[in-house]
């Protein structure tokens, strides 16, 4: 009864709860979070863990009866002697017969049994079995796969490959970011550029509006201080020019200096701002022109006087 238990029953079993282990996680992965995908995840490990061990009784009990067969075969084909000669060589523990099973190790004197035909430059090759370690961590990773297919793919207890990689993508984003930001903050009127990037230069609107606005006008029109629409500098018109006038300030004009007030970054971001949406907008009620004509592909030549204008305030 046992056997045929064992030999029958138990791989019909195994074979049966395969579909229904399957159906069971598919339906477990549209399953809420919480206590009740935990318990799934256990109680999927301990059945998977019971289907291992019916496979290997399974497997244990079909070698034994190949066993069995050949030594059957044995008996009839060679009589009594050789029959007991073959169930001896099937004595000692259960460890010495797997041993001996997995290595097909033979002693020494009977290698030639075991030789094959290949012959390269005198060198012969032994017909052995790969090493039992090799075999045993081979099937380790087959059950770990199962645990870890079943665990992160089936269950949602623990994050897919994709959702790992959306993670890990994330992070890497953010650190892009933050690797940017520090590097935005190096920045000086030295090393400073124009930025033509829509959401830095709304970025640099923010502080316009929230720092500039009060002085020179809500569209860069002027008031107190110059108008920040025309051609006509103070202090030059260049992105550098214009970086190190909102950082150093003209105290006796009455432009503070935002150094100590803003970063780096905001102070490139305004200074882009003014440059890329103010200037040449011409808006309505704009101050007259002050300072010198600043032409970039001419700013090293020397500028030409605002008409009527003088250096009483400027940007």
């Amino acid at each position: 009864m046992k056997n045929n238990f064992r030999t029958k029953v138990l791989p019909v079993f195994a074979a049966a709860l395969l579909p229904a282990g399957a159906a069971t996680a598919q339906s477990a992965a549209a399953a809420s979070s919480g206590i009740f995908t935990e318990l799934f995840a256990s109680t999927t490990l301990i059945a998977t863990a019971i289907l291992a061990l019916a496979a290997v009784i399974a497997i244990t009990q079909l070698l034994n009866s190949v066993v069995k067969v050949q030594q059957l075969k044995i008996y009839q084909a060679h009589g009594i002697e050789a029959y007991l000669e073959e169930v001896k060589k099937e004595e000692g523990s259960l460890w010495e017969r797997l041993i001996k099973r997995w290595t097909k190790a033979v002693p020494v004197g009977k290698e030639q049994d075991v030789l094959l035909d290949h012959n390269y430059d005198g060198i012969r090759e032994l017909d052995n079995s790969l090493p039992p370690w090799w075999v045993a961590l081979f099937y380790v990773t087959i059950g770990f796969s199962l645990i870890y297919m079943t665990y992160y793919h089936f269950t949602g207890a623990g994050p897919s490959s994709k959702e790992e990689y959306e993670y890990q993508m994330a992070k890497a984003e953010e650190a892009k970011e933050a690797y940017l930001a520090r590097q935005a903050n190096k920045v000086d009127e030295n090393t400073v550029t124009i930025l033509e990037d829509e959401k830095e230069l709304a970025l640099g609107k923010a502080v316009y509006d929230a720092n500039c606005v009060a002085c020179h006008g809500m569209a860069g029109e002027g008031g107190v201080g110059p108008n920040m629409t025309d051609d006509y500098w103070i202090h030059g018109g260049s992105v550098k020019d214009v970086f190190k006038i909102i950082k150093n300030g003209v105290l006796e004009k009455g432009m503070q200096a935002w150094g100590n007030q803003l970063r780096p970054a905001d102070m490139q971001r305004v200074a882009s701002y003014i440059l890329v949406k103010l200037h040449g907008t011409n808006p309505p009620n704009a101050k007259e022109p002050q300072g010198q004509l600043y032409q970039p592909e001419a700013s090293q030549e020397q500028p030409a006087e605002a008409p009527g204008g003088s250096e009483t305030q400027g940007n």
